[in-house]
Parts: structure tokens; sequence; C-alpha cells
């Protein structure tokens, strides 16, 4: 059909035989476990990358931050990209510069090469990530057989947090902090070749051009907001401090109404359509998705600074104080789906907010003579509240928007979830940094300083603990009980139309 999107050729084609489906998803799913992996096993090693390279907590700071940055900036890039060019060619893309990076991390000399890698990384899995749920959707067509898919997909976030710290630890512990990133690149280059061999391609422009300036004013607004935050713990609130702060507030605020009249003028092809945001639902459940990373990341940065240099345990010791949380999210947002479903969104999604915030608050209170079961429990309730959360707060953004925006609706709200992990690293670092001083990872830890450092891991749990609590207000303000409702089961499930033609109003 002329002017048809490249995607109706491919929904016509007959099923493809089911070895072919598992083998696609087993592909999407490695692309995704490897990138979340990353994330956890690189907060566990901070000292020791602090340790080897003499980084201060501003430097670690941004080799969090670097990956969060290039992940939520290009986040709905990547899924855009995938729509226009092809997704298995995306994802090809993506994985690749996820293993090139990955490798030059494990060779980095400094803190500057080990950021830019990162930043490398971050951009791979924002390109990986998004589209590897639009092939899972074009490769499973039949509702209940996506469903089911993509709750396998999902799991893989659960499975990251469970395996990535243990695996992490014991890398760390028996060959290097490098070597947990070098063991990236063989499984990175078993996705590139699996997925030349079983993932079919697949586009749908529909008439979209890819949106440039929005992009740009996009990425230059989020980072000059972490800089202002990584920046201001690191610099203190003096006067050069307060002016640098002041430059990049200004830079943040005029790059996002910059954003803001780009997107508006572009309407339905921009980056990211603000029609969207009429929905006070789906509006609702990008501040809670934010809000949600905001403290769970804030906390992965802290505890294993609390369990290393506070109680003085080992990496791989850190990473099995950590089990419990993760163990704990995975098997809970295995059925969140269904307790959403039972019990209404807005309980569920009030009940894990506020549990994130009871359990940040939790650690708070850690000191030396802590018993580490109570933290460990803190940190259970935490991962109870991040299973009951995650899961319903994308299927309310989903099932809030039309049919045809809900593979927009879902990258926008992951990029809220990786923004709010950047800006908790970054805002809960900075507060922890502020009380705790910088400081260098190989300084000797005497009494005076643990008791500093306790002081900045208080303060940072707690302003953790306020943004849940914050997430759980909206939640009870803004989101109603019905947001699940029976049309929205439909459009979650629902393949798309395949025969619309390119550049047609819906």
């Amino acid at each position: 059909m002329t002017g048809a999107s490249s995607d109706s050729t491919l929904w016509a084609r007959p099923p493809q035989r089911d070895a072919q489906k598992r083998w696609t998803l087993a592909v999407m799913c490695m692309g995704v476990l490897i990138a979340q992996v990353d994330t956890s096993v690189v907060n566990l090693m901070l000292r020791p990358i602090g340790t080897g390279l003499d980084a201060s907590v501003s430097q670690l700071q941004w080799v969090v931050d670097a990956y969060n940055l290039a992940y939520a900036c290009l986040l709905l890039t990547g899924g855009v990209l995938g729509d226009l060019y092809g997704r298995r060619r995306i994802f090809l893309t993506g994985i690749l510069a996820f293993t090139i990076g990955s490798l030059a991390c494990g060779l980095a000399p400094n803190p500057a090469l080990l950021v830019a890698a990162r930043s490398i990384t971050g951009l791979g899995a924002a390109f990986a990530v998004p589209v590897s749920l639009a092939i899972i959707a074009h490769v499973y067509p039949e509702p209940a057989e996506r469903a089911k898919a993509v709750g396998i997909w999902a799991s893989c976030n659960g499975l990251a947090l469970a395996i990535g710290p243990t695996l992490g630890g014991f890398l760390v512990n028996w060959w290097g902090w490098r070597s947990a990133f070098l063991v990236a690149v063989p499984v990175g280059v078993l996705a590139i070749v699996s997925c030349l061999r079983f993932v079919p391609e697949s586009s749908h422009p529909d008439g979209r051009r890819f949106d440039m300036a929005g992009q740009v004013f996009a990425m230059l607004a989020l980072g000059a907001l972490s800089f202002a935050a990584i920046r201001g713990g690191e610099v203190g609130w003096d006067a050069q401090g307060i002016y640098e702060l002041l430059l990049a507030a200004v830079v943040a605020a005029v790059a996002a109404v910059a954003f803001t009249v780009v997107e508006k003028k572009v309407g339905d092809g921009a980056l990211l359509p603000l029609g969207l945001f009429r929905s006070q639902p789906f509006s609702a459940a990008i501040v809670v998705a934010v809000l949600m990373t905001f403290g769970m990341y804030g906390m992965m940065f802290l505890v294993p600074l609390y369990l290393q240099e506070v109680r003085g345990i080992t990496v791989f010791a850190a990473g099995i104080e950590l089990l419990p949380m993760s163990v704990v999210f995975f098997l809970v947002a295995r059925i969140s789906g269904s307790l959403a479903a039972a019990a209404g969104p807005k309980t569920i999604m009030t009940c894990g907010m506020a549990l994130m915030g009871l359990g940040l608050l939790g650690l708070a209170f850690a000191n030396q003579a802590y018993p580490l079961w109570l933290a460990e429990g803190a940190l259970a309730v935490i991962g109870l509240g991040l299973g009951l959360n995650s899961g319903p707060v994308v299927a309310v953004a989903v099932a809030s928007v039309p049919q045809h925006r809900t593979g927009t609706a879902s990258g926008v709200v992951n990029a809220a979830r990786i923004a709010g992990a950047a800006l908790g690293v970054a805002i809960v670092g900075a507060v922890f940094a502020t009380y705790a001083g910088q400081g260098s990872a190989i300084e000797e830890v005497s009494t005076s300083r643990i008791a500093e450092i306790l002081s900045g891991l208080r303060a940072g749990f707690l302003v953790g603990a306020m943004a849940e609590w914050l997430g759980a207000l909206t939640v009870i303000v803004f989101i109603p009980q019905s947001s699940l409702g029976t049309k929205a089961k439909v459009a979650l499930t629902r393949p798309p139309e395949p025969t619309r033609p390119a550049g047609s109003i819906e």
C-alpha cells in the first residue's frame, strides 16, 4: 500500500515459529539485563573505584550520573529512532555502544575517562532498552502472549537487582572492579550475534521526523540541573559556589522553557508530545516515577558507602547485604499487576511509595552499632515498596493515553524513572557531601570521619524518604482508583493497527 508504514507488511506476515519467538525474547531480555546489572553493580563498586583512581565523592557521583544522564536524555530518542529507522538496527547500535563503553570502563586509567566511558554505556542502554519492548510487541502480536512476554521482560529488572550486587561483589573481591565492567563485553557480543540471527526488523515511521531541537534542549536542561546539584556539594555554599549554582539553574530553566516552546511548535511529531500531560493520571504517574527512583537510587548510592566505610565490610559482603531488598523486589514485582487489578492501582501505589519512605527512614538511624539485620529489614521494606509500585506506575501512565500513544507513554515514564535516578544520585549525593565533606576514598576512616559520614548518610536518607512520601501524597490526590479499567487493559495488550497510513491523524 502506497504511503503505508513499513510496519504494515510485517504485521501481515504469518506468526513466527515459537522457537524464534523465544530466541527473540531471550535476546531482548539479555539486553535489558546487562543494562540493569551494570547500574546495580556500579553503585556497589564506588569505594573500590575511588580507591583505585583516587576519586572524590563528586567524581564518584558523576561515574553513576554520567550513565543515568545519557540514559535519561536519550531514552525517548532511542524509541523514536527505532520507529523511524528500524528497531533491530537501533537495538544492535545500542548493544554495540554498550559493549564498547563497558570495555572502555574496564580499561579507564582515570576518573575523567571512566565518566566518559560511562556516558557511552548510558547511550547504548538508552537505544537498546526502549526498542527491545517494541520488538517484543511486534513478535508477540496476540494479547495473551504479549502480556506474558512483557512480564518476563519486565522481571529482568528485578532479576538484575537480585544478581547484580552479588555478582559484582564476587568479581570485585576476586579480580578487582575492572572485571565487573569487562564481564559485560562477551555478553554484549553474544547479544549482537543472536540478534543478527534471530530478531526480525520492524519500523513504524508514521510520517514522523526526528526532533533534534527538542533533544538538544532536553539534554541541556537535565544536564545543567544535575550539574548544579553535584557541584553544590563539591564547592559548598560560599559566594563562588552560589554563583555557579545560580548560573547552572538559569541554564536549566532557559533550556526547559525553550524545550517547551519547541515541543509545542512541533506538535504530534515532538520528542515529548506535551498533549499527553493533559491527562491528570498520566502527569501524576510521571511525577511518581521520578520520585520513586529519586529515593531508590539515592539510597543505592549511600548504602554501599555505609556498609563499606562505616561497617568496614568487603564489597562481596555488601552485595550479600543488599540481597533481601533485591529478592523481595523481584518476587513482589511479578505479582504487582495482579494486586493492582484486584485492589486498585491507587491503593497499591500509595502503599508502595509509603513503604519505600519508611524503609529509608529506618536507614537514617543506622550507625556503627546498628544491628545489620535491622538494616536488612529496612532494605527489604524498600524492596517491597518498589516491587508494589514499579509495575503499576508504568501501567497507569500507559493506560491514561490514547492507544496509538502507548509506546510514547512507555518511553516517557521510563525516561522519568531514569531522570529521577540521575537527580536522586546528584541531589542526595550533594546533601551527603555537604554534611560529610568530599574527602577521598583512600582517606583513613577515623572516628571523626565516621561521625561526618553518618551525619551525611542521615541527611541523605531523610531527603530520600521525604521524596517517597511526597510521591505517596501525589498518588492519593491525583490518581483515581479506576486507572486500570477494562478499556485500559485492552489498550495495554492490543497490538498496533497494521494498516494505518503514514501521516494519518487519529
